[in-house]
């Protein structure tokens, strides 16, 4: 067809220049006007790896981005495009011209959904994300999070990717699987925890899986940023002599492995036996506890240099810090009892 064209416009020249330039002039305005007939809910079109550009305007043409493949043909011919065309699936939800459609293809803006996982999930929440987000059952999710195999390398005694699936927002396409998705988490993971945080992790005797474990107690314990590197110094003081490290969100993340969690940490939850719980048991959790972000990563290995052992909640976000137990309790007291005791009134 565009072969026809171009003889046609010769020939027109022979007849008169005049002639050509409007019929010239007719192809552009037609590769420059949207066709009207886009159904209302939008088209998705496939490029494949390959495609020629005769494919892809039939492809166009049948889908109703076009009104002929031919108008997407000449415009690919004209800007020398056909041997630049990009692979995806692209979604069209709005009339376009052919010249459009093709730069659309060209510069490979393709159709991608993001979905988004804040720092310090757990896999279960993590997977209640990916079913709201139509990916996936969260069973489905669960099931690809074992797959060890992807950091076998990096810890060869994981028995899940908890910890290693890193909190960020990802754009997938429509067909993208929860093993694609959990993939490209890791792959972030291993862009993160580099290799100069894998060398000072060997430098101070940590394994991965240990940086990845506190920095996920880290992170569930503190949400501000100018807080992880206080407490990463509290909790590496403590394993430097010995000390448990007594960290709420390690039983809770116990409590609801175990199915016993109901929104409320007991004293008598301080007891559940579990190796996760740090109230009972010395030393690091068994792995991590939920998805540490890059921050925090860092700040494991990189603590402040104070000599706190303590730190409770200000109930605004922020935690006091104390050296002894003694001062720790006052602003328990301060913080914790006295805080709670004026919310109740009198």
């Amino acid at each position: 067809m565009i072969r026809r064209l171009l003889v046609g416009l010769c020939c027109l020249s022979v007849l008169g220049a005049a002639g050509a330039g409007a019929a010239w002039q007719g192809l552009l305005a037609r590769i420059e006007t949207p066709h009207r007939d886009l159904p209302s809910e939008g088209v998705f079109v496939d490029v494949r790896p390959g495609d020629s550009t005769r494919a892809i305007a039939e492809r166009l043409e049948a889908a109703g981005v076009v009104r002929e493949a031919w108008t997407f043909r000449f415009a690919a011919w004209r800007g020398r495009h056909e041997r630049s065309l990009q692979a995806g699936e692209y979604h069209f939800d709005a009339p376009v011209s052919p010249a459009a459609a093709l730069a659309k293809i060209v510069a490979g803006r393709v159709h991608l959904k993001a979905i988004t996982f804040p720092e310090g999930l757990t896999l279960p929440q993590m997977g209640a994300i990916v079913e709201e987000w139509g990916l996936a059952p969260a069973a489905e999710f669960a099931a690809a999070a074992q797959r060890v195999e992807l950091v076998a390398d990096l810890d060869p005694d994981a028995a899940d990717l908890e910890g290693y699936l890193f909190p960020e927002t990802y754009s997938l396409p429509r067909t993208a699987t929860v093993d694609d998705l959990v993939a490209a988490m890791v792959a972030r993971f291993r862009v993160v925890f580099d290799a100069e945080l894998r060398s000072r992790a060997a430098e101070r005797g940590l394994s991965v899986r240990d940086v990845v474990t506190l920095a996920s107690i880290i992170q569930r314990e503190s949400g501000s940023g100018e807080e992880f590197a206080l407490v990463s110094a509290v909790f590496n003081n403590r394993l430097r002599i010995g000390m448990p490290l007594q960290s709420d969100p390690t039983t809770i993340y116990a409590l609801e492995r175990a199915g016993r969690y109901d929104g409320n940490l007991t004293r008598a939850n301080l007891r559940f036996d579990s190796p996760y719980n740090t109230y009972v048991y010395g030393g690091l959790p068994p792995g991590p506890i939920a998805a540490p972000g890059g921050a925090v990563l860092r700040a494991a290995l990189a603590p402040a240099d104070v000599t706190y052992l303590y730190f409770v909640s200000r109930n605004d976000g922020t935690h006091a810090f104390a050296d002894t137990l003694r001062e720790h309790n006052r602003n328990v007291r301060e913080f914790q009892v006295e805080y709670f005791r004026r919310r109740r009134g009198p």
